[in-house]
């Protein structure tokens, strides 16, 4: 009785020694914390072009044209999250498109992005014909885009940007 009752108590004062856990710097649920919202950075032409010269998009006589890309940055983006797998993690982005009946939601990542940042911007496409705005709720949209252990190393910052505003997280 009495070894039993003497082991009871140090695995009590072993387990509540345990309670810094949670805040902990290696707890992988605390490795991005709640997304506030920051400004959207405004994009600048780095050099003109002539439109009268063609590209080099074309290298057969039996290559397709690509396709037009007619998406649109989002109106507002809601919320952002990051939510981590065993492999990497998820970024959950929400946003609020500015009219009823966008589709083909897409994160799409941004190549210029700061040193130690991941940025994305939601792309979407509108209908071509004329859709009402709606109830903001029927407006909302959602994308996600995983990511890998490599694709984070070094990743203090994630920026989920739209038209209007940007939502980012940090890493504690």
């Amino acid at each position: 009785m009495r070894k039993s009752l003497a082991l009871i108590l140090a695995g009590t004062l072993i387990l509540s020694g345990c309670g810094g856990w949670r805040e902990s710097r290696i707890n992988p649920g605390n490795w991005f914390g709640k997304s506030r919202s920051a400004p959207v950075a405004v994009a600048t032409e780095s050099e003109p072009t002539n439109p009268l010269l063609a590209e080099e998009g074309r290298k057969s006589i039996f290559a397709r044209a690509e396709k037009e890309d007619l998406s649109v940055p989002v109106a507002k983006i809601s919320a952002l999250r990051v939510e981590p797998t065993p492999t990497g993690a998820i970024i959950y982005a929400s946003g609020i498109a500015s009219r009823q009946g966008a589709h083909e939601v897409e994160l799409r990542q941004v190549p210029t992005a700061a040193e130690n940042t991941l940025e994305y911007t939601m792309h979407v496409l509108y209908p071509v014909s004329a859709t009402p705005a709606g109830s903001e709720h029927s407006r909302t949209i959602q994308a996600a885009v995983t990511l890998s252990e490599q694709d984070l190393r070094g990743i203090r910052t994630i920026r989920v940007s739209g038209a209007e505003n940007a939502r980012e997280t940090r890493r504690r």
